[in-house]
């Protein structure tokens, strides 16, 4: 095992996760507004916290920074978190000027 953080992590999933905190307002056709705390996401979806009363396949429209508005739907839950699929894969350069601007290099803090 190797020590340190891990600032992604690569499971079995087709993509990448990368941890962030971010709240979005989402869009959902019965609910109207809801609040949404991504903590993870990667090309193909994202991980919220303190999930809503939700079920499996219900959709979402999100507004994400470099991505713009974007659907997704849920694919499972528990009592604390919640995954979701984007309708439509993010393009890898537009993913990584958000991730860069959601995960600021953290050395440079406080210098200046």
């Amino acid at each position: 095992m190797s020590g340190g953080a891990q600032l992604s992590v690569t499971d079995l999933r087709r993509s990448t996760r990368h941890p962030v905190h971010l709240p979005v307002i989402g869009e959902h056709r019965r609910l109207g507004d809801v609040m949404l705390n991504i903590v993870n996401i990667s090309t193909t979806g994202f991980m919220v916290r303190d999930t809503l009363d939700l079920g499996r396949g219900e959709r979402v429209t999100i507004r994400l920074p470099q991505i713009g508005r974007i659907e997704a739907f849920l694919v499972w839950s528990d009592e604390s978190r919640a995954g979701f699929q984007f309708e439509r894969i993010v393009r890898h350069d537009d993913f990584a000027k958000m991730i860069k601007q959601l995960q600021p290099n953290t050395r440079l803090r406080g210098k200046g």
